[in-house]
Formats: structure tokens, sequence, C-alpha cells
């Protein structure tokens, strides 16, 4: 494989252009239009410059990686890749017409996969052109820095798709975890819990969100606290995937979403995106 198609050119799908390209793949980046694809590739180099400029990285790498990533407003380049992964909005409708359009240019031995952090990957497989070669690949923001990445089995997905993602993990330096195809897989399963949890607090008026991310930052030993991290990664992010994760745990009362959190999502204050 050594061309990886990326439907997506947002702070996610830029972001996985880069490692990708970075680990000596060629990248055709789409987005609704091929500006909007190549503001996600301006981005990227814009990244690149500062990095530049503190002498973190040369000139000659920026721009060898830079030439790797060729902006796209059509998925018919993606037939020449081995990999296409979609890293659209949260949305599972959005999600199914994504699949089956590019599952018509997908070649018969590529893979198509989904970034989604909490949306049912065996679900989301059975609009591709083949289940077998359908998987999750969930990485995490900002995609250069953060090293996890969850690669998440469908009960379809061949198990050589499983081994061909975790070898991508690798070779573009992160460290990929295969996980099952449960509400939340591993990683936002988790988050719900403390999440949920920080809002429950704030909403019965025992904390302020500086003050419980004060407490999760400096007596826990987390990077960031709830309310920052959902800050970080968009309502329009973790919203949706709450009610994902609740409802995938048939109304489990303890991953219960908070009504502050959908008034947010409603009103469109979804963090330091807005």
């Amino acid at each position: 494989m050594q061309a990886i198609g990326i439907i997506g050119a947002g702070q996610m799908g830029a972001g996985i252009a880069q490692v990708s390209a970075q680990a000596g793949y060629n990248v055709f980046l789409s987005d609704v239009s091929v500006e909007r694809a190549q503001a996600g590739k301006d981005g990227i180099a814009k990244i690149f410059g500062k990095l530049v400029a503190k002498e973190k990285l040369t000139q000659g790498d920026a721009d060898a990686v830079l030439a790797r990533i060729t902006p796209v407003g059509e998925y018919a380049p993606m037939s020449e890749a081995g990999l296409i992964i979609e890293a659209a909005t949260e949305r599972e409708d959005i999600k199914r017409m994504i699949f089956a359009e590019a599952g018509k240019v997908l070649a018969s031995d590529a893979v198509l996969a989904s970034n989604t952090s909490s949306i049912s990957i065996t679900r989301l497989g059975q609009v591709s052109p083949d289940p077998s070669r359908f998987i999750g690949i969930h990485f995490f923001n900002p995609v250069p820095l953060m090293k996890l990445v969850e690669v998440i089995r469908a009960a379809d997905t061949a198990q050589w798709v499983v081994d061909a993602m975790v070898a991508l993990g690798k070779r573009q330096t992160r460290v990929p975890v295969v996980v099952g195809d449960t509400p939340g897989f591993l990683v936002n399963l988790g988050g719900t819990a403390i999440g949920t949890e920080g809002l429950r607090i704030m909403q019965e008026g025992r904390a302020t969100p500086s003050q419980v991310d004060a407490v999760m930052r400096d007596t826990c030993g987390f990077r960031m606290g709830p309310f920052e991290l959902m800050d970080l990664t968009g309502i329009d992010v973790n919203f949706p995937a709450r009610k994902i994760i609740y409802e995938g745990f048939f109304h489990d009362r303890r991953m219960t979403p908070s009504p502050y959190h959908e008034s947010l999502y409603a009103a469109g204050k979804l963090g330091r995106k807005t």
C-alpha cells in the first residue's frame, strides 16, 4: 500500500494526512470542495512552518512531506489507494453516504475505514462493497501529538485487515490497540464516565468547570480536565458520541448525557472551533 485516501480535511482528517505523509505514503486529501481540501493542506504547511522556525524540522523535509499530499474534490483519484479513511462529522447518515460513494471507486483489494469515535463499525460496514474489508481506525486529536490509535474490529472484518491497520499505525509512529466493536470502543467509553460526572457536578452547583478541571489536573494527574477536553475536541463531536454510547448501552443511567451539554450543541457553542 503506497497511497491512502482521506475523506474530510478538517482538523482530524488533516492530522491523519500529516502523519500518513510523514510515514512515506502518498495521500489524497478530499473534502466537499478542492478548496476545502487545500485549506486542510495549508494548515499542515502552517504547522510545518512553525517547526522549521524552531529548527525541529528542516525545510527540505517539510517540502517532501507536503509534496506527498494531493488535495482533491472528488473520490475518483482514490481508486489507486490501498486504504480510504473517512474522517467526516460524527453523523451516521453522512458517513453512510460517504461509504456508498467511496465504495464505487474502492479497489478490489483495498480497505475502507472509519475514524468514528463511537458509531458501530459493524453497522457502518454494511454499506461498504465488502464488509470483510471494512474496519475502524480511530485517531485522537491532535493526531500528530496523540500516539494512541484504536483499531476496531467489526463482526465481519478479516484478520488480514486488522493486521494491516496495526502495521499502518506502527509505520505512522502511533501505538495501535486492537479493540472490540462496542459503543465508545475503549477510550471514549472511559472518557464518557469522566465527562458525564464532571457535567453532573457542575449542574448540581458543587463546582465550576474550571474547578473540576483543576482537580483532575492537579490531584489526579490528567493533562486536561473534562471541560477542557470537551472544549478542545468540540461539542459537535463529544455530545453526539455521548448519545450514541448511552443508546448503545441500552440507556444505562450511569451514561446519561447532560441537558447542559445538549444546550451547548443546540446553540452552536462548539468550543474552540467557534
